[in-house]
């Protein structure tokens, strides 16, 4: 199974559809909580190549994007291939 990872921020109400659709999977998942942490917003930056908005998810290393994009892969029946690995 890969590794799949969640960039984070207090009171978001996409990260928690995020979150919940990946619990569905029952899947693992590492949280990265980076509210208010500019220095972690930044590297998450660099990590993703220029998006700023969270969620950020990454599923065994590759960015996929954030939350519509994480709905848009279960709509086309592809992100339970991608978690499975």
């Amino acid at each position: 199974m890969p590794e799949v990872e969640i960039y984070t921020w207090n009171h978001c109400p996409y990260c928690a559809r995020a979150k919940t659709l990946l619990t569905s999977y029952s899947v693992p998942f590492t949280e990265y909580d980076i509210t208010g942490n500019d220095a972690a917003r930044e590297a998450m930056v660099e990590r993703t190549g220029g998006p700023r908005t969270v969620p950020q998810i990454f599923i065994g290393g590759a960015h996929i994007g954030g939350c519509d994009d994480l709905f848009a892969l279960d709509r086309d029946g592809r992100l339970g291939g991608l978690l499975k690995g």
